[in-house]
């Protein structure tokens, strides 16, 4: 009897969905792509850039291994800028302003170019399980599409209300329809689902604004890029540079907001999800704060052939001519025009402890959730969750091992077990502080701790592979040159030293010992002629790579001696059927925490929060015995 005409089904084609069906696909799966509306396809809901702090570090993973993301943001980046260049190399990062319109353009071409994909516009009412497996995913048309493995990245969409002052009506984003059955299906399953809560600031035309009063902020030249693999022939991004501006509230603006408080949906009781503490709306932030008489507002371009504007600072679902009182209470923006309303929009998740590592939900094989149904927030972390769930579909469907990286391994594994162990009450966002090992986890050695990974599960090609092979040869010749080159007195070296406020001390350093003081750097050194002419291969994340790891050996070396002692937990595995009830010793307390997520690790176990030491111990002690 022949096989479904498709191996894998994902539900949504935004960022999640996008990226879980490209990595199936790369691995060989037959994938149907089904979403609400095939225009817009990655559509960047919230503002128009990817990247920034701790969620350029995910970026860059999800390009080591082979993602779209990316490569996307470069060719369509208007707006480059490394965040935190003068402080630590672990909590650097890109940022790119990208032009909407271009990017999920861009990304819907990708798609219904790729082989093995096929896209289908329509609604997922509901996933049909037998015997224990996920065997269908059920159509609002009728249409049952019969398939070995599923996907679902809602987004926003499930069960989506959206509020602008005390109106609410359906829907997952402005002018599109909301997913009510899903949510439904999932309940009766068992799953439990909660409710957050996220939002958007109006857009303003770009010629209201009077952009001669405000700050402005270019972007970094020469410009970064979020992708390894991306191709500047002149070294320039394809697209025109824009600037981006810096304006603020102010007292005025707050009274403003304080007037209106028995008109906001959030604090008049119409919305019960909760929002994110680390992007709160304006009005939360002239409650929160009462004693800051300003907030900034960054003025981001949405694109190069659209006027609007994005003022990121004062997401809001206030009323509209609220909305319009405290925009023309702010410095330059006094005769601005709302081009849309800010919003706030309520949605189902799934409460993620219920998943595996895998990204699978726990007890139904075959179906896995990636992106803001599992209480992330952010398009980065959605396209590593697609990823990642795209990959270990495909895996399952191969008959192979699940894909499940360690913390000391790469910012999406960090995500995931974050989600899996200890779940989350509101919209999850990485940051670098969440990482115990961020200073292995760095942009600049992305590639080299996840690309031959990619390789190996073929989501690298062979042009991807030589570069990446080219590149890390260059590095290790400039480890040895460094290594080998003495430094000798002269009038440069001696100048270069000078103005950075340093001096040789003695005849015959070495270039990787001068490169180990903080005043001193690479650039330095090449411009003093130490170095010579390096190969061309050699990017600005290959050098930062380098003086990285010659800079911060010490501290690099410690903190990969932690993640090894510490990795003997993890490699101590716990049966999946492991009785915590016959477990002498527990709290009960302990007891239900460890039903509830299963963990699959003595590491993870510890993870969870109020899981001891001492329980850990007992549960070693037990799997010793068995």
């Amino acid at each position: 009897m022949a096989g479904p005409a498709h191996d894998l089904v994902v539900v949504g084609a935004g960022h999640a969905g996008c990226e879980a069906a490209l990595a199936a696909a790369r691995m060989g799966a037959r994938v149907l792509l089904v979403t609400l509306d095939l225009e817009a396809i990655a559509r960047m809901s919230c503002n128009p850039a990817l990247g920034g702090l701790g969620k350029g570090q995910l970026v860059r993973e999800v390009d080591a291994l082979g993602g779209a993301m990316g490569l996307l943001g470069d060719a369509t980046g208007i707006h480059f800028r490394r965040l935190n260049q003068r402080k630590g190399a672990a909590v650097r990062a890109t940022r790119v302003q990208s032009d909407r319109e271009r990017y999920a353009s861009g990304m819907a071409a990708r798609v219904a170019a790729a082989p093995g994909i096929e896209l289908r516009a329509g609604e997922a009412t509901a996933v049909q399980v037998r015997a224990g497996r996920l065997r269908a995913v059920t159509l609002a048309d009728g249409a049952q599409v019969p398939c070995r493995a599923a996907v679902l990245t809602t987004g926003t969409f499930l069960g989506g209300v959206l509020h602008t002052g005390l109106e609410s009506r359906p829907g997952g984003r402005d002018g599109e329809a909301g997913a009510d059955a899903l949510s439904a299906c999932l309940r009766s399953l068992g799953f439990e689902l909660g409710r957050l809560k996220t939002g958007t600031p109006c857009r303003l035309h770009r010629d209201s604004i009077d952009f001669h009063r405000l700050a402005r902020q270019p972007g970094d030249d020469p410009p970064p890029r979020l992708s390894s693999w991306s191709r500047w022939p002149d070294g320039a991004p394809p697209l025109r540079q824009v600037s981006c501006h810096l304006t603020y509230t102010n007292p005025h603006t707050h009274e403003i907001i304080r007037s209106g408080l028995d008109r906001s949906p959030l604090y008049a009781g119409v919305i019960q999800g909760t929002g994110p503490r680390y992007c709160p709306s304006v009005e939360d932030k002239v409650v929160r704060f009462p004693d800051r008489d300003r907030h900034q507002i960054f003025l981001e371009p949405e694109g190069l052939d659209t006027p609007s504007v994005y003022p990121n600072g004062i997401s809001t679902s206030l009323p509209v001519d609220l909305q319009r009182e405290l925009v023309h209470s702010i410095e330059g923006l006094e005769r601005a025009r709302l081009i849309r309303p800010g919003y706030a929009v309520e949605y189902d998740f799934v409460q993620p402890t219920q998943l595996e590592p895998t990204l699978q939900l726990r007890g139904l094989p075959g179906l896995y959730l990636a992106g803001q149904i599992n209480g992330t927030s952010g398009y980065e972390e959605a396209a590593g969750q697609g990823l990642l769930a795209g990959i270990n579909a495909a895996l399952a469907l191969r008959g192979d091992e699940p894909l499940v990286l360690g913390r000391d391994r790469a910012f999406l594994a960090v995500m995931v077990d974050d989600l899996v162990t200890r779940g989350t009450a509101e919209p999850y966002r990485m940051f670098t502080s969440r990482a115990e090992y961020r200073l292995l986890l760095r942009e600049d050695n992305a590639t080299d701790r996840l690309t031959p990974l990619g390789r190996e599960l073929g989501l690298i090609d062979d042009e991807q592979w030589a570069r990446h092979c080219r590149a890390r040869e260059a590095r290790e010749g400039l480890r040895e040159r460094l290594a080998n080159t003495r430094a000798r007195r002269g009038p440069e070296l001696e100048r270069a030293l000078d103005q950075a406020g340093s001096s040789l001390e003695y005849a015959g350093a070495t270039a990787a010992e001068l490169l180990r003081r903080p005043e001193l750097s690479l650039a330095l050194l090449e411009q003093a002629g130490l170095l010579g002419e390096l190969p061309a291969e050699l990017g600005p994340m290959d050098r930062e790579q380098v003086e990285v790891e010659i800079k911060y050996d010490g501290y690099i070396q410690r903190q990969r001696r932690e993640a090894a002692r510490l990795s003997k937990l993890e490699h101590r595995r716990i049966p999946a059927a492991f009785d915590y009830a016959a477990a002498p010793g527990l709290r009960n307390e302990v007891r239900e925490k460890l039903q509830r997520v299963r963990p699959r690790t003595l590491g993870q176990a510890g993870r969870i929060p109020g899981v001891t030491p001492a329980a850990v111990a007992i549960l070693e002690v037990m799997l010793r015995q068995r």
